[in-house]
C-alpha cells in the first residue's frame, strides 16, 4: 500500500478535512503572536507549502518578511537556512563544493562534498535579485527536482522542501532581473503591503514593549509531508480542470481563444505549470474552508498570485502604462 492510500484508508474525508483545517488554525494562531495583520499572507504562504510549491516575497523594507519565514520555520519545527544574496556569491555557495581531504589513517587524499545552505527544509533566499544570473539558476534544480548534483553525484534534500525568496521592488541599483525559468519555479508572487493605521499602531506597541512572544511548534516534518499527500487526493472535477486550463491558455498571444488585448499587450503568456498550481492551490484552499472538492472560484483566489509573474509584457502595453497585473486583473474580470 502506498503511503497516500495508507493515509486514505486512515481517514475518511471528514477527518482529513479537519485535519488540514487544525493544521492550518494553530500555524495562523503562533504567526500572529509575532506578526501582526498580512492574514492573506500567510494562508497563501501555508496553501503554497501543502501544495509543494515555493513563493516570492515582494515588499519595502521593514515589513517583516524575513521574520515571517523564520517565524513559520519555528512554528513547523523544521531545518531553516538563511542566504543573503549578494553580487559576488557564487553557486557553490548555495548548493556546497568539493573540497580536498587526506586519510590520515592512509595518507590518500580524497575529495569530499561538503553541503552547502540549499540542504535545509526552509530556505530563505534573501534579496534574491541582487546576484546574476548565473548564481540564481543554482537553486533551479533545487527547486523543481528537490534535489542537488555535484561533482557526478545526485543529492536528494530533505523533505518538505521549501524555499521563500525576497526582493526589494523600490532599489533597482545593482540588482539584476529574474530569468523566466527562474520565475516560472515559484507557485506564488505574493507582494507585501503596507499595514493599515490600527496594525501598525500594534506593531509599535508590541515591537516596543519588555515581553518577548513565545512561539511553539505545532507541526513537524512527517505531518506536514501526510499534509501535502492529502493535498493530491482531493478530488477535482473536469470542469474545474478544464476552466484553470483555459485560464492559463488564454494568457497566450497564439492561443486560438486569446482575447485581443492578451494579443496586444502580451510577448509570452504562462506555461503548463501555471495550471498545475492553480488546480493545486484550490486543493488547498477548498481544505481550509472544510468543502471536499474545489470550484472554479477557489481557481480564481489565486489567479493573481499565480499568473502575474508568468505574463511578459510587451512594448505595446508598456507604451499604454499596462502592466502584467493590469492584464491579469482585466483577464479575470472579462473571463468566466
Amino acid at each position: 500500500m502506498t503511503p497516500a492510500e495508507n493515509l486514505r484508508s486512515r481517514l475518511d474525508p471528514h477527518e482529513q478535512m479537519e485535519r488540514f483545517r487544525s493544521s492550518h488554525r494553530k500555524v495562523t494562531e503562533q504567526i500572529q503572536k509575532v506578526i501582526i495583520g498580512q492574514r492573506s499572507i500567510v494562508d497563501e504562504l501555508f496553501i503554497a507549502l501543502l501544495s509543494r510549491g515555493h513563493c516570492l516575497l515582494i515588499g519595502v523594507p521593514g515589513l517583516a518578511k524575513t521574520l515571517l519565514i523564520s517565524t513559520l520555520s519555528r512554528i513547523l519545527n523544521l531545518k531553516f537556512n538563511r542566504i543573503q544574496f549578494t553580487p559576488d556569491l557564487m553557486p557553490s555557495d548555495i548548493t556546497g563544493s568539493e573540497i580536498l581531504e587526506e586519510d590520515r589513517t592512509t595518507g590518500k587524499k580524497i575529495f569530499r562534498f561538503v553541503k552547502g545552505p540549499v540542504f535545509a527544509n526552509i530556505v530563505l533566499a534573501d534579496e534574491i535579485n541582487r546576484t546574476p544570473p548565473k548564481t540564481q539558476a543554482a537553486l533551479l534544480q533545487s527547486m523543481q527536482e528537490h534535489e542537488v548534483s555535484a561533482g557526478g553525484t545526485t543529492y536528494k534534500l530533505d523533505e518538505p522542501f521549501f524555499v521563500l525568496a525576497t526582493q526589494n521592488p523600490i532599489e533597482q541599483e545593482g540588482t539584476y532581473p529574474l530569468p523566466e525559468a527562474q520565475l516560472d519555479r515559484f507557485m506564488f508572487n505574493l507582494w507585501i503591503q503596507y499595514p493599515s493605521l490600527e496594525e501598525e499602531m500594534e506593531i509599535v506597541r508590541a515591537t516596543t514593549g519588555g515581553e518577548e512572544p513565545v512561539i511553539e511548534p505545532v507541526l513537524d516534518s512527517k505531518v506536514i509531508s501526510e499534509l501535502q499527500r492529502l493535498v493530491r487526493l482531493v478530488p477535482v472535477s473536469e470542469h474545474v480542470v478544464r476552466y484553470a486550463v483555459d485560464l492559463v491558455r488564454k494568457t497566450r498571444p497564439d492561443s486560438d481563444n486569446a482575447p485581443k488585448y492578451i494579443r496586444d499587450w502580451v510577448s509570452w503568456g504562462a506555461g503548463p505549470r501555471a495550471s498545475q498550481y492553480l488546480v493545486l492551490a484550490a486543493k488547498s484552499r477548498c481544505l481550509m474552508d472544510g468543502r471536499p472538492t474545489p470550484d472554479t472560484a477557489d481557481v480564481r483566489a489565486n489567479a493573481t498570485q499565480v499568473l502575474r509573474h508568468r505574463i511578459v509584457a510587451n512594448f505595446n502595453a508598456e507604451a499604454d502604462g499596462v502592466s502584467a497585473l493590469d492584464i491579469v486583473g482585466r483577464l479575470l474580470e472579462t473571463e468566466t
